[in-house]
């Protein structure tokens, strides 16, 4: 069973950046990727961003060139690092083991807390 414990969300202005972090604990060794969803108000869970066990990275459409996706194997961390933030990605963000590929929709089964980001104009 894996854990998954996501931080560093909170408020910016747009245009601001955040760095999230989800430390992932239990057994993750058979994973072929983690990865990053959001769900804003009223909206489903997306998938937003994927690093697979080599190292590729996948990204949606709406934030391709402003959000990297990296992971600390040694410390199980895995991270999103967002730049020019907008408004529209105002979201709770959860991560996922093979999970949250990007262009996805997911609902059901194990998350974590997650961690809120607001982005106003």
């Amino acid at each position: 069973q894996v854990q998954l414990v996501e931080s560093g969300g909170g408020s910016v202005q747009a245009g601001g950046s955040l760095r999230l972090s989800c430390v992932a604990s239990g057994d993750t060794h058979s994973r072929y990727y983690m990865g990053w969803c959001r769900q804003a108000p009223g909206k489903g869970r997306e998938g937003v961003a994927t690093i697979r066990s080599d190292g590729r990275t996948y990204y949606a459409d709406s934030v391709k060139g402003r959000f990297s996706i990296s992971q600390d194997n040694a410390n199980h961390t895995l991270y999103l690092h967002m730049n020019s933030l907008k408004p529209e990605d105002t979201a709770m963000y959860y991560c996922a083991v093979d999970r949250c590929w990007p262009g996805s929709w997911y609902s059901g089964g194990y998350w974590g807390q997650g961690t809120q980001v607001a982005v106003s104009s």
